[in-house]
């Protein structure tokens, strides 16, 4: 028996790859600089796996921004208006398909971005033409390889799966499907295989995650014949198909069947399947099995009594060395080092593990599998210990909170009144004009503003002072807004880390790290609230900063919350219960502080739910039963009002086709979403499903450091009345602007101001 991992986080222990990342955009650092950091990071990673027994160690599971679109790169799926950048500036192009790029000579949008599965980890988007072209590209996989062997280490190369590549991506013409491609693009996998083997690559991890998907006959086809051909140029290659986030489902007969080593097994998301596998007439005793026992989505320690129980099921079957230990999914989704943290309460602390600690889990499981197992007895019964000590610990029951949930009526997650009712109350209350105006709600976190955090945080800085600096921002937004005309202004969130830990901070439940970070996307990386208890509010959360940004202007302010459903999945999410019963206890801490913004004059407020899609289970017949607790929870939370205030909420980068009837059942008043990146394909659903309710289809791809022009914008808007009532459409950015600049912020929304204010003059001329 032997082990392994899918792949380790990237960003480094203290971001070491988010800041190299950030300096070499501001030409900081330079080329060179920045991969020296890269290579640091990846020794680090593969010298530490290494060291804790880790058997078969990945490579090129390391990125820059993404693995995706460093597969675009490697099998040159390059958009054709990337044409204006030397392909020699390999850097210059990568990052520009990225983020997009902006200068004296050349003005490209980023490609697309969506999340990767049900993960809060997003990718970018490929695109794919009618007679789109494949090449061995970029050779990263290679050099990466090669590399890992300067360090002593012969290392399993990561390869997203061809299906999985051309099934995440998306047609940019008609005629065609995406996988009709699969021909020209295979020949480009088989010349990565042929340059790997060579250099002595004995596997090749391919990463199929679509197997975890509702997969008709044409795609399960395509898995075969995939795998059919790579096997029958290289026989002698040993394939690690690795399947994640779910079951294999009705892909199991297909997966099975393959002309693969090893089959890796999620046995954390679908512990059961492992059953299924063993009983299937397709079941090959020879084929090695990866057993995902260590969750590569989750901080809480892993049971070792329950996992040596899977292990000896298995080997009822298989035999050891047959037999692989591993992480259910690459560990990317976990922070790095529980080590690190020095300030979690212990009796906490005790109940977690980070990669460090997953790499450690991982070898003494394999250990306490064999014969001499007797050095690993005493971790055995620490964890057994630990386990036991949190499923009775005081710290995670609240009787009352418990009774709260158990006591909700069906009338606690409806308005008053229809929306058609509502809007009628709302157009009188705010007076707003066509086409409104407003943001997301943050702006950005200047170097200055991050620094009275961490000082504060610190105690080198007092509450009154802290409080004076943040007012002083506030106001300064709050003039901004009304300078450039804004109809709906916000108080910018200055006073806030981030959406979700901000909110964990001010409820119970929640404990929090110092170092517990992870990517989200490119350099921007998030420290996930460790939610472990029942949630309750004890006093408000926003009130001071919104009422007081209120009382600096006539126009109408936006109160700014996270929604239950976000801030569950954008937690590490206590294991323990339903997911549905943690919902709804967030829930109902959020409707206590609507109403109290309600209360304190507030007449619009945002329950952000940029989760809602991607909390979604990946095969559909676990849809309903998603769907049916997580709208409910956002209306709890929302339906504590009078008609007359309205509730907006906010999604972005999503597909929102599968999902917009229980959208439209959330019953906000205006839903706001990302639009700018697809050109407003993002907006077909919601118009094929002729959305009742108001929108704000974002025409400012914040993600990107380029500003939209005007002209950009106004034809953005224009699509949109194509399709919508003009009625119904509000004008905003695709998400908040904390991680953008001031100057390109204030470029940005004076041009979405001035294409609001045109179009609402060209209706008066019509008129």
């Amino acid at each position: 028996m032997k082990t392994t991992i899918l792949g380790h986080p990237r960003i480094g222990s203290h971001r070491e790859l988010k800041k190299a990342c950030e300096a070499f955009w501001k030409g900081q650092i330079n080329k060179e600089e920045l991969l020296e950091t890269a290579s640091y990071l990846k020794t680090q990673n593969w010298n530490q796996q290494k060291q804790l027994g880790i058997d078969l160690i990945p490579s090129n599971d390391f990125s820059l921004y993404d693995q995706i679109l460093d597969t675009c790169l490697t099998v040159g799926c390059i958009p054709k208006r990337y044409n204006c950048i030397s392909k020699q500036n390999d850097l210059e192009l990568y990052f520009a398909m990225a983020r997009g790029l902006q200068n004296e000579n050349i003005d490209v949008t980023a490609m697309g971005m969506t999340k990767w599965f049900d993960t809060n980890y997003h990718y970018i988007v490929p695109e794919f033409e009618k007679n789109q072209t494949f090449e061995f590209f970029s050779k990263k996989i290679i050099k990466e390889y090669q590399e890992a062997l300067v360090s002593g280490i012969k290392t399993k190369p990561v390869l997203v799966g061809p299906v999985t590549f051309l099934l995440l991506g998306k047609e940019k013409e008609t005629g065609f499907h995406r996988l009709d491609l699969l021909n020209k693009l295979l020949p480009v996998y088989l010349e990565i295989i042929k340059e790997l083997t060579a250099l002595g690559v004995e596997y090749i991890q391919f990463d199929e995650p679509c197997l975890a998907l509702n997969l008709n006959k044409k795609e399960q086809e395509a898995i075969t014949t995939t795998y059919q051909t790579i096997n029958k140029q290289f026989p002698d290659l040993k394939i690690f198909l690795a399947n994640y986030f779910d079951c294999y489902g009705d892909n199991l007969e297909t997966a099975l069947q393959l002309p693969v080593d090893t089959l890796h097994l999620d046995l954390v998301r679908c512990r059961l399947q492992l059953e299924d596998v063993l009983e299937s007439k397709y079941f090959n005793e020879k084929t090695k099995l990866s057993l995902g026992l260590v969750d590569g989505r989750n901080i809480w320690k892993n049971d070792f009594e329950s996992s040596l129980k899977i292990i000896e099921k298995a080997a009822t079957r298989i035999h050891l060395d047959n037999l692989w230990i591993s992480s259910s999914c690459s560990l990317l989704h976990c922070p790095y080092d529980l080590d690190l943290e020095i300030n979690l309460q212990k009796d906490i602390k005790q109940w977690l593990a980070f990669t460090k600690q997953k790499l450690e889990e991982i070898n003494t499981l394999r250990n306490l599998y064999l014969p001499e197992n007797d050095a690993y007895l005493s971790l055995y019964e620490e964890n057994k210990s630990a386990n036991l000590n949190r499923k009775t610990s005081k710290l995670i029951h609240d009787s009352a909170v418990k009774d709260r949930v158990s006591n909700l009526k069906d009338s606690d997650s409806d308005r008053k009144h229809p929306f058609s009712f509502r809007q009628t109350k709302q157009k009188s209350t705010l007076n707003l004009p066509l086409y409104p105006t407003t943001t997301i709600g943050s702006f950005p976190q200047t170097k200055e503003v991050r620094s009275w955090r961490l000082k504060y945080k610190k105690g080198l800085l007092s509450q009154e002072n802290y409080d004076f600096l943040i007012a002083k921002e506030i106001e300064d937004s709050i003039r901004f807004q009304e300078e450039i005309g804004l109809d709906v202004v916000v108080h910018g969130e200055f006073e806030r880390n981030d959406m979700v830990e901000y909110f964990g901070e001010k409820l119970n439940g929640f404990a929090f790290s110092d170092f517990g970070w992870v990517q989200s996307y490119g350099s921007r990386c998030v420290k996930p609230p460790i939610l472990f208890g029942d949630v309750s509010r004890n006093q408000p959360m926003t009130i001071q900063w919104s009422e007081y940004a209120q009382s600096l202007t006539k126009k109408p302010l936006k109160g700014m919350l996270t929604g239950p459903v976000t801030i569950l999945q954008w937690s590490f999410v206590r294991n323990d219960q339903p997911r549905e019963t943690t919902c709804n206890q967030i829930a109902l801490a959020i409707r206590d502080e609507v109403v109290d913004l309600e209360k304190h004059g507030l007449k619009i407020i945002q329950i952000d739910e940029p989760a809602i899609r991607e909390g979604l289970p990946l095969r559909k017949e676990n849809w309903n039963e998603y769907l049916n607790w997580a709208v409910r929870a956002f209306k709890i939370s929302a339906s504590g009002v009078k008609d007359e205030t309205q509730i907006h909420t906010h999604m972005c980068y999503s597909d929102f086709n599968d999902i917009i009837s229980s959208i439209a059942d959330m019953d906000a008043d205006v839903i706001t979403i990302e639009t700018s990146r697809s050109e407003m394909e993002l907006l077909d659903a919601f118009v094929n499903y002729k959305y009742p309710n108001k929108i704000g289809p974002g025409v400012y791809d914040i993600h990107s450091p380029r500003v939209p022009s005007l002209e950009e914008i106004e034809n953005l808007l224009l699509k949109a009345t194509k399709v919508l009532p003009k009625e119904h459409i509000w004008v905003n950015p695709d998400c908040g602007l904390k991680t953008r600049d001031w100057p390109e912020t204030k470029k940005a929304l004076q041009n979405i101001v001035k294409a609001a204010k045109n179009l609402r003059a060209q209706e008066v001329q019509l008129a």
